[in-house]
């Protein structure tokens, strides 16, 4: 069948429009048959890949980074018929900064190979979560981590991953504090809230927010905290970028948790993202819940 390629030309700073020419050298290298279509403005990325499965194309590809690959899955789940179907096949071309998911599935960010990834077919079902009723194939937060997500992207000087630990730092200053409760399968937390940091996968903008995540358990891995110290606040950083012994949940600040389901409610709206996508500058309350095994995704 063809496949339909969704390429947000924005990602990674437009890097994506001009590394598109090597991508599509490397999708017919690998005898990839596809039609391209182009995101043009915020959010038509969701609206072209479930024009797309509506279709019937197979697989649909993401060409940009962990925000246009969480759209896509939006997109494809706006055309399902119900809750429970499957979504996909899936290809990625990864063309963010970040390429978190693609780090977290141990899939190549080199171009050619990636292309031969979905040229040879093979799918495994992998979890994704929602929010609300959108839908985050990653990571979603709020708190803190959307908090630093608009501050870097207003920062424009400094790029890759230098820009996020810029943006952490300037978002520690500030000190954001939240307070509210938050309720999951068997616990219940009330208090200060700093941050909270729901993963599907380990790793997010660079971090290991919840690092003992995993994309195939049928659970989402949900990290919160709270600290009144700046100073101790930065010290978690760099402890964020460890992914196995010394991390940050080992502090006694943060707590990591597993569950089915969380519902969080905050006495002052807080910002919230999805796959690092701003979706709300100001909410109070969320829901979210595990979909286990609903996305095919394709993997080498």
């Amino acid at each position: 069948m063809t496949a339909k390629v969704i390429l947000n030309p924005y990602s990674n700073r437009w890097n994506a429009k001009a590394r598109w020419p090597e991508a599509e050298a490397a999708l017919k290298t690998a005898g990839v048959e596809f039609e391209l279509a182009v995101s043009e403005h915020p959010h038509h990325v969701v609206e072209l890949s479930e024009q797309a499965a509506r279709q019937g194309f197979s697989p649909i590809i993401a060409a940009g980074g962990d925000g246009t690959i969480g759209e896509v899955v939006n997109g494809m789940a706006k055309a399902s018929k119900s809750e429970t179907d499957l979504l996909g096949p899936l290809g990625v071309i990864p063309l963010g900064s970040a390429n978190d998911l693609v780090d977290n599935l141990k899939m190549p960010r080199d171009l050619d190979s990636a292309a031969r990834v979905i040229a040879a077919g093979v799918t495994r079902n992998m979890d994704i979560g929602s929010v609300n009723g959108l839908y985050f194939d990653n990571n979603s937060a709020l708190g803190l981590e959307p908090y630093i997500t608009l501050i870097q992207q207003r920062i424009t000087v400094i790029k890759g991953m230098t820009r996020y630990l810029a943006a952490a730092v300037r978002g520690v200053m500030d000190k954001p504090i939240w307070k509210g409760t938050i309720e999951w399968d068997d616990g219940r937390y009330e208090g200060p809230i700093l941050l909270v940091t729901v993963g599907n996968g380990p790793r997010t903008g660079g971090f290991y927010m919840t690092p003992h995540a995993d994309l195939f358990d049928g659970k989402l891995t949900f990290t919160y905290g709270y600290t009144a110290s700046r100073l101790k606040a930065f010290s978690l950083l760099p402890k964020a970028l460890k992914p196995g012994k010394g991390s940050y949940v080992e502090e006694p600040e943060i707590h990591e948790q597993e569950a089915t389901w969380i519902k969080i409610h905050v006495e002052r709206p807080t910002p919230a993202h999805v796959d690092g996508e701003i979706f709300t500058n100001g909410i109070q309350d969320l829901e979210y819940h595990i979909h286990p095994g609903r996305l095919r995704i394709l993997m080498p």
